[in-house]
């Protein structure tokens, strides 16, 4: 029975489009467990509209339906709500759970033209994040690395693929998540690392930055690392290693300059 897995490991490939546009990047919000979300869609002319939710492994999931100013909630389940207001569609989830963990697609418009409007990965963290600091100059290039240990010295064949491995920069309320792909350094003595190389341009590439990996039927966290942009000429780097319990794994990552 494959696992309930968020949808990470769609991200490289997936994305909203339709035919003949742009495609649109799913965006990422990462919770706590008990924490209560709502994710929101516009809908720019009056129609239909759903809220569907796609677990990797699953087919789509109805969260609800609606029609016009009519929404359903089409989830058995007491935490999940909908509501409407204008022209903006909200799904309220309370109290959030790893089993909430999914990517959540917004679909609406003319019964004869419907398109997706938005995706959005929801991560359920587990854990309280605690963060280090580190100063950068704007110009500098950041590397990040992510570490998997096995037990087994000689097992690399435990290493998941770098689709399984992915990189981001925590929200906030005027920035959504943003999703990064590295690329793997090493994979052997038990040992799989893989990194992420950034050059700091903008004062917007400030912020804590995590690895997620998919493993042990799970995403695992990192406890991130937060990147403040200096005006001094000094900074520090703090090789804080940190691990994530796992059955067969722990993680680490660092941050290079």
């Amino acid at each position: 029975m494959i696992r309930r897995l968020v949808s990470l490991i769609l991200l490289s490939t997936l994305s909203v489009t339709e035919m003949n546009e742009v495609p649109q990047p799913i965006s990422l919000t990462v919770v706590k467990l008990g924490d209560n979300v709502t994710l929101t869609c516009d809908l720019s002319e009056p129609g239909l509209s759903y809220w569907y939710k796609l677990n990797y492994g699953y087919m789509f999931q109805t969260v609800t339906e609606g029609s016009f100013d009519k929404i359903l909630l089409k989830i058995n389940n007491s935490r999940f709500n909908a509501t409407k207001v204008g022209t903006v569609l909200s799904l309220i989830i309370r109290n959030v759970s790893k089993e909430d963990e999914a990517t959540y697609f917004c679909q609406a418009g003319p019964s004869f033209n419907m398109t997706f409007k938005n995706g959005t990965i929801l991560a359920v963290n587990g854990k309280i994040l605690k963060s280090n600091v580190n100063s950068v100059h704007l110009g500098d290039t950041m590397t990040l690395q992510c570490s998997l240990l096995s037990e087994n010295k000689n097992d690399t064949d435990q290493c998941p693929d770098e689709e399984q491995v992915h990189w981001f920069k925590g929200a906030s309320e005027s920035h959504p998540g943003i999703i990064y792909h590295g690329s793997i350094k090493n994979k052997e003595d038990g040992r799989c690392d893989y990194s992420l190389s950034k050059t700091i341009t903008h004062s917007s590439d400030a912020g804590t930055y995590y690895c997620a990996v998919v493993t042990c039927g799970e995403i695992l966290f990192g406890e991130g690392r937060k990147v403040d942009i200096s005006m001094y000429s000094q900074f520090y780097q703090n090789n804080n290693n940190f691990k994530i319990r796992c059955l067969i794994m722990s993680v680490i990552m660092k941050l290079h300059f």
